[in-house]
């Protein structure tokens, strides 16, 4: 499992939570993605209690808790090599349709070690959709009221003058989707002896 793969599911999950080619009625606002990649080595692991632990920060060690579906655990050996990266991704989408209604959602998944490749690692992904109806457009401060799905206004003030520029295309009732996407890779190997 390569950083490529990471970026594929990244980017996937982004293109199909915006929906660019599937549908004209909504339009991508922005969006942003970040990377973080660390490199550590296992110093401990605990298998009847599932807790193995890793060089951290500072040569500080950090353990963690690992559930049962970490099925390739009794594989993994002090002194492996635990590459791990997190990329988060966040889409911003109009939906130019009017009276959508607030609401949240969430997918989960994990894709893991194959018989190809026994090294404990897989990766997760994790895509959360909330979903805010549009109740007061300000052309004058540039400020848009929504109404999220926990039910209480915010005001957002928007600063970029492209999109400023745009608000005036903007309706009452109309749904602006915040997409949260999350994909952890975990990759462990073992140095040459």
């Amino acid at each position: 499992m390569n950083s490529t793969l990471v970026r594929a599911i990244a980017f996937t999950s982004l293109i199909g939570a915006t929906s660019l080619a599937a549908h004209a009625a909504e339009l991508p606002i922005a969006s942003e993605a970040l990377e973080s990649h660390i490199t550590t080595e296992v110093t401990k692991i605990d298998l009847p209690n599932r807790q193995v632990t890793v060089k951290g920060p500072h040569d500080k060690d950090v353990t963690f808790q690992l559930t049962e579906q970490a099925k390739a655990l009794p594989n993994l050996k002090v002194g492996d090599q635990v590459d791990i990266k997190v990329t988060r991704a966040i889409a911003y989408v109009l939906n130019t349709n009017v009276g959508g209604a607030p609401k949240a959602s969430e997918e989960s998944g994990t894709i893991r070690a194959t018989a190809a490749n026994p090294n404990p690692g897989g990766e997760a992904f994790r895509q959360v959709k909330v979903t805010s109806q549009i109740k007061k457009i300000d052309l004058n401060t540039h400020e848009v009221t929504l109404l999220p799905p926990e039910g209480k206004l915010q005001v957002v003030k928007v600063e970029n003058p492209e999109l400023q520029a745009r608000m005036k295309n903007l309706k009452v009732d109309q749904t602006v989707e915040a997409i949260f996407t999350e994909v952890l890779s975990v990759e462990t190997s073992r140095p040459a002896q």
